[in-house]
Order: C-alpha cells, then structure tokens, then sequence
C-alpha cells in the first residue's frame, strides 16, 4: 500500500516534526453518542470546533464508540484532508489500531503500554509485534509507559523499561492513575530524566492551571476530558474550555521563543 504523505510528516517517525508547533496540543476525540449516527454528527461537530479554533492535531479512539465508529470517522478525516495531523487509538486490540491506521493513513497510532505490561515470558513477543509493525507502517508509534488502568508487571525498573520503550516507539506518553487526572510532575519529570531528549507526551490531567510546570519537561500533551464540559470525559466539548487551554499554550511558546 502507498502511504499518504502529508506536509505535516517531515521525515519519518518524527512524531513531533508532525506538527507545525512546538509543545502541540492533541484533542482526543471520545466518540460518543447515542446511536452509531449520533456518535458520527457529534463527532464532525467536535473536530470542526477544535480544527477552527487552532488545535495542533487530533487522536480518534473508542473510548465511548466502537471499532465502527473509529473506522467509519477515521474515514471521514481521510476523505476530507483535514489540515492537521490526526492519530488512532483501538484501545485493548493494538493490532486493529495499526489496521486502521494503515487503511486511512493516520499520521500515527497510540498504544496505551509498549512495555511492561505483560508477564514478563511475554515480552519478546510483544517486542516483535511491535518491530513487525515499525516495518509494515510507516507512520509514527507514541506508546505509553506505567500509562493509566494498564497493569504493570515488568519485572524491569521504570527506567530500564524506558529506555526499552525508546526501542519501540517515537514518543513516549506519561499518565497518572485515570482519564482526566493530573500527571503527577514528578512522574514527568523522572521520565524526561530517564529518556533525555526523547519525545515525551503528557496524556493526561493536563490543564491551563498546570500548563507552564508540565511543559518545562514535556515535549506536547493530549487532551480530551479538559476540553468537557465541567472537565468530565461524558460531557459535550465547550469552545470555552478549548480556548482557555489554548490561550495558555499560545503564551508558554513565546517564552520558549524569547529564551
């Protein structure tokens, strides 16, 4: 299969040459509603207002919908060039992920662990899964590392999985605990010591309160709940909340740019 090149892909596995500004900030795309086409229309409705309002890039994920609803909007971005990069994440079947991903040529694919999150008998496996995968798409991999709800049975140090995680993937995404909760920056922090000037994505609890300390160590962020009604990942999106938390970024990069 040839594989869509788009201005925003710079050179390969660049994961944040992608995106045209520095500490991007990637809106998840929940997939929620009441019916396959209620998913669908809030769906367009979402990504219209984070595109139009300035948003670095988008991840499309079955957080509330299903593989239909993930295939039937991954689709839809492919179809409509959209003007940003845009990212998949098949949560529990990381192969149906990079299926998607290769059929709509997403820019690249989230797994939510690359390592340690199976017994450790597994992890060759898992390994060549994943090097298998870096061969056949030619997008970029950004793979979560003591990521939220994900067990962790590595028998490994936090760093010693880092530094296998750098094998894996192109960027690296720290959580807390849960979808919405903060990060705690000290994780951020050991994790951009640990990796040095690898990549490294805050997928979770970031917010305009939290924004400057977060971004002192991290390279972008996602965010989904935030951007929620009352911050909670069931509620509608408010244009609001999405302009607060871009306002903020669009100051911490001009300091970047005057230091």
């Amino acid at each position: 299969m040839e594989f869509k090149e788009t201005k925003f892909m710079l050179k390969k596995r660049d994961f944040l040459g992608l995106f045209k500004n520095t500490k991007p900030i990637i809106a998840m795309l929940h997939l929620k509603g009441e019916s396959h086409n209620d998913v669908f229309e809030r769906f367009k409705k979402e990504l219209d207002l984070f595109i139009n309002n300035g948003i670095d890039g988008v991840i499309i994920e079955d957080y509330f919908g299903t593989y239909k609803d993930m295939d039937r909007a991954l689709s839809y971005v492919n179809q409509q060039e959209i003007s940003v990069p845009y990212g998949v994440n098949c949560l529990n079947v990381d192969q149906m992920g990079f299926s998607l991903a290769e059929e709509y040529h997403a820019n690249f694919v989230q797994l939510d662990s690359v390592v340690g999150h199976v017994m450790p008998r597994d992890e060759d496996s898992i390994a060549a899964f994943i090097m298998q995968k870096r061969v056949e798409y030619e997008g970029a991999i950004l793979g979560g590392v003591r990521f939220k709800y994900q067990p962790v049975l590595s028998n490994n140090t936090e760093y010693e999985d880092l530094q296998i995680a750098k094998e894996r993937c192109d960027a690296i995404c720290v959580t807390g605990d849960a979808t919405g909760k903060e990060t705690p920056i000290q994780k951020v922090k050991r994790f951009r010591e640990g990796i040095g000037d690898f990549p490294l994505i805050v997928g979770a609890g970031m917010t305009p309160q939290n924004m400057s300390d977060q971004f002192r160590y991290a390279d972008g962020a996602i965010i989904g709940s935030y951007f929620k009604q009352d911050h909670k990942a069931e509620n509608e999106v408010s244009m609001d909340n999405v302009r607060e938390v871009l306002k903020q970024v669009y100051k911490i990069r001009e300091e970047y740019q005057h230091d």
